[in-house]
């Protein structure tokens, strides 16, 4: 593993920028749900995880709040994940259709999986300071992946902060629009795929289904080449 990524993931476990966040963690993994009651929660940032040479990364807003927030693991634990890794399983990506715990020996196909923060804001709702102080992390991220050919982002708010990120670095003049399953182009060649989020709300309201999700990531898996 790459020494400079290995002290990016330290320094996301140990941050403490957001005081609102990490007071709302601390009490996450304090009230406990009923059927985790016995568990010790993370209860810290959580970093991404993949090998520094996918070809694909997957963005998502935050870690869940009994999902990653308990077991330390971007999309792990929870219904969204759940939802997630089965349709990664179906088209090679992942070894597992399921994502539980840290060490369930779950193994990604050329992908790397985080969030744009790494903290569970109240309600689902990030303030734009606490966007923005975590944006230096993930742009890290994106930048230690230097193989990478295409993100998806799940969610209209990871769409938008990977924008942002490539606004700040280039001129941009056409206009990126979000759409399911839309592809795009980055000014520095990066293909960017946006996808509705896999929460259960979308899943149950059928604004997002398996089949959609399935042809999204074997378009982006197409697109990066393995």
């Amino acid at each position: 593993m790459n020494i400079k990524y290995n002290t990016l993931n330290k320094k996301i476990v140990n941050c403490k920028k957001c005081p609102r966040l990490v007071k709302f963690v601390k009490k996450i993994s304090k009230i406990k749900r009923k059927q985790n009651i016995d568990e010790i929660y993370w209860g810290k940032p959580v970093p991404g995880f993949g090998s520094l040479n996918s070809k694909l990364a997957i963005v998502g807003l935050a870690p869940a709040a009994h999902g990653g927030t308990r077991t330390g693991r971007a999309f792990t634990g929870d219904k969204s994940g759940d939802f997630l890794f089965k349709c990664l399983h179906e088209v090679g990506i992942s070894n597992n259709p399921f994502s539980k715990k840290l060490n369930d020996n779950l193994k990604l196909n050329s992908t790397y999986i985080t969030n744009i923060l790494k903290c569970v804001p109240p309600e689902d709702k990030p303030l734009k300071n606490e966007i923005y102080n975590c944006s230096s992390f993930f742009d890290q991220e994106i930048l230690s992946l230097k193989r990478l050919k295409v993100i998806v982002t799940l969610g209209k708010i990871a769409f938008d902060n990977c924008i942002n990120l490539y606004k700040n670095k280039f001129i941009i003049k056409n206009k990126y629009i979000f759409k399911h399953g839309k592809v795009q182009k980055l000014p520095n060649g990066l293909i960017i795929i946006s996808s509705y989020h896999p929460s259960p709300r979308n899943v149950n309201t059928k604004l997002v289904s398996n089949k959609m999700m399935i042809n999204l990531f074997k378009k982006a898996k197409k697109l990066a080449r393995f």
